[in-house]
């Protein structure tokens, strides 16, 4: 039953739902300072790289991720079941060519952060988003692994395994990395450093893209930051007490989008195919680019993960990352 559990459960109600599991790890109180800065400063968030301006005078940069996880979310714990991965599938077989159909409609570019299980399971998804030539592909694990669970070895093998297949797969080497459920361990920075990645798009310092610092030393790593508002994953579960009705989950988007536009910052918004791509669902999405085209004008940026990052790692003078 605990398996089944995990198999429905987004990793957020994970966190409230489960009790809390017996530790010997000592509590904060019992830290001294010196511990507590060197967790805290183990990655930290640097300087800004929030540009003065974005790219033909646009007001916002509007970044479209789609985390293309599919059955990799079942199968990942060992134990899954036909009806789960049957769900699953669904963002493969409809999701995805719906989603992708959308984006196409408006000529929007977008990120495709994909397990490379997930696209050798259906290596038809791989034409499906190459084909505009507007997309861009990051990665996004093997299997959809917990980081937090495994040794530096496994984490830094299976990352490897990844980065492979994906280039087997796609014809290309992608430039950015997020972490499967943004479950970043004290491990993968360094691996995402000795891998030579340029971006980063699993923490949660900012709302501007902001140069990651390890143990105090600037790394020339972009971070495109995430935020759980802007995931559709914990808004719509509807087994789970947080269920949001798609057109309420468009107002939050909406007034992200509005506030970031009076910033002059960004708005980066994550989607699964096997989420967002019901039709009830996308409606979320098309409620939002309505509102970004009625208001924003001439005044957007569409903008891929990697193509923004490059940008601000180019107006900051941030130069090339750097190895450890």
């Amino acid at each position: 039953m605990r398996r089944f559990l995990l198999l429905c459960i987004p990793a957020t109600l994970l966190a409230q739902a489960q009790p809390v599991p017996p530790t010997t790890a000592k509590p904060g109180w019992q830290w001294t300072m010196d511990s507590v800065v060197t967790v805290v400063n183990a990655v930290r968030a640097g300087r800004s790289l929030q540009p003065t301006a974005w790219p033909n005078g646009a007001r916002v940069a509007v970044l479209l991720s789609f985390d293309v996880d599919n059955e990799t979310i079942g199968v990942r714990y060992g134990e899954p079941t036909v009806g789960a991965l049957s769900m699953q599938q669904y963002g493969a077989r409809v999701g995805l060519p719906r989603i992708v159909a959308l984006l196409d409609k408006h000529k929007i570019p977008a990120t495709f952060f994909a397990p490379s299980v997930s696209l050798a399971l259906t290596p038809a998804m791989i034409p499906l988003i190459k084909k505009s030539g507007r997309h861009e592909f990051g990665i996004h694990g093997w299997i959809h692994e917990l980081n937090m669970t495994l040794p530096d070895s496994a984490e830094r093998a299976l990352l490897k395994k990844a980065m492979a297949e994906m280039i087997q797969l796609t014809g290309m080497k992608p430039t950015g990395y997020r972490a499967p459920s943004w479950n970043f361990s004290p491990n993968t920075l360094s691996i995402l450093r000795d891998m030579g990645f340029r971006y980063e798009s699993s923490l949660m310092a900012d709302d501007r893209p902001y140069e990651l610092v390890q143990d105090g030393t600037a790394t020339g790593m972009v971070e495109i930051p995430v935020e759980w508002i802007l995931d559709d994953a914990p808004l719509f579960d509807p087994r789970g007490q947080s269920y949001m009705n798609p057109r309420d989950v468009a107002r939050v988007w909406m007034d992200e989008f509005d506030r970031a536009y009076d910033e002059g910052t960004m708005l980066v918004l994550t989607m699964h195919p096997h989420i967002s791509g019901h039709r009830s669902r996308i409606v979320a999405l098309e409620l939002l680019i309505a509102h970004i085209e009625a208001k924003g004008a001439g005044k957007v940026w569409w903008a891929t993960h990697g193509d923004a990052a490059e940008y601000v790692r180019k107006t900051a003078g941030l130069g090339e990352p750097r190895p450890r």
